[in-house]
């Protein structure tokens, strides 16, 4: 079968002229089609206004606590460190996928080039993997600090904070490429409709044709061990955590403890409850609209949540965005 014969039962919509040559042959199908969150006129221009005033709090909160951390000497420490790092994990996972979406509210052609849905994909998934284990080190450092307070200066190293924020970007870049390698290598057959307004696994893998159980189960393997691993570890940190706040004689103490712990826990409850459920569910029990709303919620709403939730539960936080609002009010 030569290119032309290809093309026209492409054409046809026959199964004849698998997606295979997707991989290999530029010409076959160079770009997919977003359909978004809405095929609604009127409220893509609603949506668009929602979600543009998420990304800028999304962008003004997380650095206000980047730029507080820096400049607040109070702060200097690693329970904020790790939180910087959120802030920034935040700033970029938000900015793979909203800006993207802002344009598609306005436009009335939502194709994206494969290069662009294939690089989308890969940081989003570098960055959400990234999120997982930094959450999984910020429930470890408040073990340290609540279980072995004495000797946390010494095992809380600033050299130490610095390889675990490495470790934590270098395991999200390697740790996607097989998950991306994967799910592109899939038979699509011509179809380049996405249901989604991001390309994502689960929304790539349901427009495949034929028998893809073992790419399937490889990419649910890759995914389980990337969320249930860190989840496992976190709970059973502040189980030791919460039995040593038990201990604390203090009402006070106990009350400073769970206060730390709180903000940390509402936001892993958010992140990884969407997550979970949107890459661990079966392909067959996709409902239509679910996995877009969870997909807002651990791509929008959990980035925009988390300065709140830090700031507003926090009083050492409250009191340096005061103090450095002052600063730079005075200049």
């Amino acid at each position: 079968m030569n290119i032309k014969q290809c093309h026209q039962l492409i054409r046809k919509n026959e199964n004849g002229c698998g997606n295979k040559m997707a991989w290999n042959n530029d010409s076959l199908v160079t770009e997919f089609i977003l359909r978004g969150l809405t095929d609604n006129p009127m409220l893509q221009i609603i949506l668009f206004i929602i979600f543009l005033i998420i990304f800028l709090i999304i962008f003004s909160g997380n650095f206000l606590i980047i730029l507080v951390t820096i400049t607040d000497i109070t702060l200097h420490n690693p329970m904020y460190f790790f939180l910087a790092n959120l802030s920034f994990l935040d700033i970029f996972y938000s900015s793979s996928v909203i800006p993207r979406m802002l344009r598609d509210f306005l436009s009335s052609k939502k194709n994206i080039p494969v290069t662009e849905c294939v690089t989308q994909m890969y940081i989003s998934l570098v960055l959400g993997e990234a999120e997982c284990i930094l959450l999984a080190v910020m429930a470890y450092d408040r073990y340290i600090a609540i279980c072995y307070p004495l000797h946390y200066t010494t095992i809380i190293r600033k050299s130490v904070c610095i390889r675990i924020a490495s470790g934590t970007w270098i395991c999200g870049f390697l740790l996607a490429i097989p998950s991306v390698v994967v799910t592109w290598r899939v038979d699509r057959c011509g179809r380049n409709e996405i249901n989604h307004f991001e390309c994502e696994i689960p929304e790539l893998l349901s427009i495949a044709c034929g028998n893809i159980a073992t790419m399937e189960l490889l990419n649910y393997t890759i995914g389980t061990a990337m969320l249930i691993i860190p989840i496992i570890f976190i709970i059973a940190t502040y189980v030791k955590i919460i039995r040593s706040i038990l201990r604390i004689a203090s009402s006070a103490g106990q009350k400073k403890a769970f206060s730390t712990c709180g903000s940390h826990m509402m936001v892993v409850t958010i992140f990884y409850g969407s997550a979970m459920v949107s890459y661990l569910k079966p392909r067959s029990s996709s409902v239509a609209g679910t996995d877009k709303l969870l997909a807002v919620l651990y791509t929008a709403i959990t980035p925009m949540l988390n300065p709140l939730i830090y700031t507003l539960r926090n009083k050492e936080v409250k009191t340096a965005l005061r103090k450095t609002t002052k600063k730079f009010t005075k200049i």
